[in-house]
């Protein structure tokens, strides 16, 4: 635990944040420290790396939302115990040794208007094997209270990105945060990774590099209208997206075209790029982090669609800035401070969120 001696505004903190994201890349480390200081928050990434999975992990991951309860809860153990080692190992090999470890956990399930969603890989298992507080759990008191239980990440954009109006985020889902004197808003725009990993998996890639297969690809007129008029895109704030969405409604419009995967990656590509530019009312630069970033094709589109000058910070925010946040929703639940924004998840009032093994 950390030193409450301080004076609250010389507080500073190292924590280790870890994300597991919906495009099973991997486990998301990052050695985190944040000082508050005359009112305002500094932060350093000291450390970070991602650590793939295996493949049969990853096939777990893949099949979760399909298994039997006692599979699901052996998988919460499993991926627990994976996290636990893995953190262990980062601690010693980066001599970093935190005040508490903050997870975010995988999604297997996100249902918002049933006011339920579900992160595995057991906190319990990362505590007792690290020897350190861990906080977890930040998405289920927002949906019992109403809310959307997404996006989290602005709580983060607004007291450590402020410098920026839009913060972009191209992971499995596309989201962003947008700030407007002391109003945020943020929502999930579209998927991103999810249908692009999964189109270059059919050609055998993990994933399509610097986005060159969408590139030779030509734009679907007829798909991308489908793709557009998804009702998702036109429902109002607040609003979040699951695997559901791209099972349900996305992969359906994929799976009913004959066409090369190619055109298919350049549509998906697209129609993107048109639903980011919707949500961009002036051209202020935008910070772009996550996956995508280095999706060149991708960001070329982005580019093209919004007339805004796109800001790709350095790798270390461009990969790491999720599990940086998630480590800094620690550092406020810790403190016992607001760190779940009621006017981007739609709960009734802004909250501190999350539970400490």
């Amino acid at each position: 635990m950390p030193n409450m001696n301080h004076h609250p505004d010389e507080k500073s903190y190292r924590v280790i944040g870890l994300m597991s994201g919906t495009s099973l890349d991997g486990l998301d480390i990052a050695g985190c420290s944040f000082t508050y200081h005359e009112g305002s928050w500094q932060y350093r990434i000291h450390c970070a790396e991602t650590i793939g999975y295996n493949g049969l992990m990853k096939e777990r991951l893949m099949l979760a939302h399909l298994t039997s309860a006692l599979e699901l809860a052996t998988l919460n153990v499993d991926l627990g115990v994976l996290h636990g080692h893995l953190t262990k190992s980062f601690i010693e090999k980066n001599d970093f040794t935190p005040d508490f470890i903050s997870s975010h956990g995988h999604t297997v399930f996100h249902q918002p208007e049933k006011k339920l969603t579900l992160q595995i890989g057991s906190p319990a298992h990362i505590a007792s094997l690290c020897g350190k507080t861990v906080v977890a759990d930040f998405r289920s008191q927002d949906l019992a209270l109403g809310g959307q239980g997404a996006p989290l990440v602005p709580v983060g954009d607004k007291l450590l990105f402020s410098d920026y109006k839009y913060c972009l985020n191209l992971g499995g889902i596309a989201n962003i945060s947008i700030k407007d004197e002391n109003n945020i808003s943020a929502f999930d725009i579209s998927l991103c990774n999810i249908p692009l990993n999964f189109l270059a998996q059919k050609l055998g890639k993990e994933y399509d590099a610097g986005g060159q297969i969408a590139a030779s690809g030509k734009v679907l007129g007829a798909l991308l209208e489908k793709l557009n008029s998804l009702s998702y895109f036109h429902k109002p704030i607040p609003k979040s997206l699951g695997r559901e969405f791209f099972e349900n409604e996305f992969l359906p419009l994929l799976s009913g075209q004959s066409e090369n995967i190619a055109d298919l990656m350049a549509t998906v590509s697209e129609h993107i790029a048109m639903q980011i530019a919707r949500t961009m009312n002036e051209s202020s630069p935008i910070l772009v982090t996550g996956g995508g970033a280095y999706n060149h094709h991708l960001i070329s589109r982005v580019r093209s669609c919004t007339k805004s000058e796109v800001v790709i910070p350095n790798d270390q925010i461009v990969s790491f800035k999720e599990a940086l946040i998630f480590a800094f929703l620690g550092v406020l639940r810790m403190r016992g401070e607001v760190n779940c924004l009621s006017q981007v998840t739609g709960a009734p009032h802004d909250h501190v969120s999350g539970a400490i093994y």
